[in-house]
């Protein structure tokens, strides 16, 4: 059967607004994906545990996405009070975490040309940079549970 979606082009405008003593400091930045035919996008309530958000891999399977295909992953922590704790881990189990504070967004852009592959290296040392796949993402809620907004794009 032959596809009746009409592949499109995701934008994504980045707008900080502020003045200072009368003068605008602001900025506006704007990313645009092509050849978008997949979104996904949902709330998730995280508990305290550690629960996977998002799971990649090299063909379509339940619970995952084509690592190849993901262009554009977003991940907004809806809490007004709590922070979560993500964690990204590549295919040799080298994992980094970044806390998600009430009320941010954490984007991470996929290649435009490979999706996940190779884009995430977690070391000792930063600077001697070994890209591996991404292959999860997890959360875990600091206090209480918080709820994550999700939206992944890909092609």
């Amino acid at each position: 059967m032959a596809t009746s979606i009409t592949a499109a082009t995701l934008t994504v405008t980045i707008t900080e607004a502020i003045t200072l003593n009368g003068q605008d400091k602001g900025a506006t930045n704007t990313l645009t994906v092509a050849s978008v035919t997949e979104v996904s996008q949902r709330i998730v309530n995280v508990p305290i545990t550690e629960v996977i958000l998002l799971a990649f891999g090299t063909a379509v399977a339940a619970g995952q996405f084509v690592e190849g295909d993901v262009r554009y992953i977003r991940i907004t922590n809806k809490d007004a009070t709590n922070f979560v704790t993500l964690v990204f881990r590549s295919e040799n189990s080298n994992e980094c975490a970044h806390k998600l504070d009430a009320g941010h967004s954490f984007i991470y852009a996929g290649d435009n040309s490979g999706g996940v592959v190779d884009t995430h290296d977690a070391s000792a040392t930063a600077l001697t940079v070994s890209l591996d796949d991404l292959v999860d993402i997890t959360a875990q809620a600091d206090t209480a549970a918080v709820d994550l907004e999700l939206f992944i794009a890909g092609v």
